[in-house]
């Protein structure tokens, strides 16, 4: 009964939504955005990520790590839960970057059944040439837009600011753009 109520509730709240377009319709604008932000220098971000030589799950993990506090590691359980991947995916991600030495993993000092896994001083600078080059595509996209289209990015980009997960990865690659 309860998951009805929120099925029924979730509709509702989809019909009350003030949207001229559907979800699919809205999810490929948002996708050609995307595609055209990556492509706007020729791809430099594809290509930064080909020159890495990783597989996408390692990239994936990678840039999960470069996303965390450097002085608190995670786990491969908190990788995989955080990337949507099984365990045995993450495991062999996170093999893949240790043996490349891009990234560490040591015994937890406290539960020796854990591994605490990090980015090395390598395994941070691919993940940084990453930031990088897509940022750098970012920039040159926006650089190429009217005012008016300007004004309305920054407008829509404010509203979804307030969302905590886009909060939280902004303050992270803020900062990480910094250094």
């Amino acid at each position: 009964m309860e998951a009805a109520s929120v099925t029924s509730g979730s509709r509702a709240q989809r019909r009350a939504r003030p949207s001229r377009v559907s979800d699919r319709e809205l999810a490929l604008r948002l996708g050609s955005l995307m595609l055209c932000t990556i492509s706007s220098d020729g791809g430099s971000v594809i290509r930064a990520i080909d020159d890495s030589g990783l597989s996408f799950t390692q990239m994936k993990a990678l840039v999960a790590l470069a996303g965390h506090d450097e002085a608190a590691p995670v786990t491969v359980k908190r990788i995989a839960a955080d990337l949507g991947l099984s365990l045995a995916s993450a495991s062999r991600a996170v093999d893949g970057l240790v043996k490349r030495e891009l990234a560490t993993r040591v015994e937890d000092p406290e539960d020796r059944r854990m591994r605490r896994i990090s980015l090395t001083a390598e395994g941070q600078g691919v993940a940084d040439e990453l930031l990088a080059a897509r940022l750098a595509g970012l920039e040159r996209f926006v650089a190429g837009l009217g005012a008016e289209e300007r004004r309305k990015l920054d407008a829509a980009l404010e509203v979804l600011m307030r969302r905590p997960e886009i909060a939280k990865t902004y303050r992270i690659h803020k900062r990480k753009a910094r250094s």
